[in-house]
């Protein structure tokens, strides 16, 4: 039986992670859940999975959990400095890093240097710190099994003698498809009156508003193209971006011998979690099976990269490198912000990470602390970007 580290157990990774486990009770045993501010949900998972160990980051979720726990054998723990030693315990053999943001980092970097089996959600920590985690996990040895639906398409298709990280030799191009969002067949003219509500009103997928905005101008898939240039170590053109509206095939590999492999399946977040916890081995979940049949046609379309302007400016902060990934993710989440908050227009978003992308000096990247105090001048200057435009 494995014995699993939930990160982030109340968010949608985990609410989908956690589902996964029911349909296999003798396979796996939740160990630790981790969780930030949702109390009430988290005690309600600690009754129906009693782990060893709970972490929690914000203090008073914390007080409040510990003074109402009555599951006995539950070690409750507060902060990040605890998550970050839970992650490490040696009985622990996979650990699902579901937490969103920079918040999450630390927790992934603290997995790796243990040489853990990583269940990989968590965007910022490859996005930014690319260039500290792979050399990382490649040194201790550390197995990384990204669970966002195009990475782990990518992963699934590749040689079963993969190692994430390495340059896959036989493979000529990576192909992301991108649903393309609300607004792919919408005239460029038009995107000025783009409402938050519009923006967010995602056609396949039940997202949160700011992932919906950034698939809505591929901003979401531009950090994929981060993302993938550091897993599978791929040069910038040699990961090509194709709009599938349908998103039923979640990513492509493309042979050198002219073969294509595609992973396909429903838009569900079950799929690939169930395809990362079984380590390849192929478990059933409450995913729907896909019917082609009912499919009828699939379709493609080359992403227009004037019209979306984010999925250019992801592919030069790779071009730029160091620092260059952390700032364009920072300045974009200070933007899409401004944007839900009726503050700016939606083609603003692009406009302020555009200037962004071009106000500082580019560094190595050294440290995740660097990237920690990166990010929050980068988010300080970006406000005042969006200030001076009102």
């Amino acid at each position: 039986m494995k014995q699993v580290a939930v990160l982030g157990a109340t968010g949608s990774i985990g609410d989908s992670t956690l589902a996964v486990m029911r349909c296999h009770p003798g396979k796996f045993k939740v160990h630790t859940l981790s969780a930030h501010k949702n109390s009430d949900k988290l005690l309600t998972l600690i009754k129906e999975f009693t782990p060893r160990h709970v972490v929690i980051t914000d203090k008073t979720a914390y007080k409040a959990v510990k003074s109402t726990c009555t599951v006995s054998r539950v070690d409750i723990h507060y902060g990040a400095e605890a998550l970050n030693a839970a992650v490490k315990a040696s009985e622990i053999d996979l650990v699902v890093a579901g937490i969103v943001g920079n918040a999450g980092m630390s927790s992934v970097m603290a997995a790796i240097e243990a040489g853990k089996t990583l269940l990989l959600a968590n965007k910022e920590s490859i996005v930014t710190a690319g260039s500290l985690v792979m050399p990382l996990a490649l040194k201790t040895g550390a197995r990384i099994i990204p669970l966002d639906s195009e990475h782990n398409a990518i992963y699934q298709c590749l040689p079963e003698t993969y190692q994430i990280g390495n340059r896959p030799e036989s493979v000529a191009h990576l192909t992301l498809t991108a649903s393309g969002g609300p607004f792919w067949n919408t005239p460029k003219s038009d995107f000025p009156q783009i409402t938050p509500a519009q923006a967010v009103a995602h056609p396949q997928w039940d997202m949160g508003a700011k992932i919906s905005v950034d698939s809505a101008t591929l901003m979401n898939k531009g950090l994929e193209v981060i993302e993938a240039h550091w897993l599978f170590n791929m040069p910038v053109d040699e990961i090509r971006v194709a709009i599938h509206p349908q998103s039923i095939i979640h990513s492509m590999v493309n042979y050198i011998d002219g073969s294509i492999l595609a992973q396909m399946g429903v838009p569900d977040m079950q799929i690939p979690i169930s395809h990362g916890l079984g380590l390849g081995q192929r478990l059933t979940n409450n995913a729907a099976l896909l019917d082609i049949t009912e499919i009828g046609q699939l379709q493609f379309y080359p992403a227009d990269y004037e019209k979306f302007p984010n999925l250019k400016l992801a592919r030069l902060s790779i071009e730029i490198g160091g620092i260059a990934p952390a700032i364009l993710n920072a300045a974009n989440e200070e933007a899409v912000t401004a944007f839900l908050n009726n503050e700016i227009a939606f083609t603003k978003i692009s406009d302020i990470n555009d200037r962004m992308l071009n106000s500082f000096t580019v560094e190595k990247v050294e440290s995740v602390q660097q990237l920690i105090e990166l990010d929050q001048l980068v988010r300080r200057q970006t406000k005042a970007c969006i200030a001076s435009l009102r």
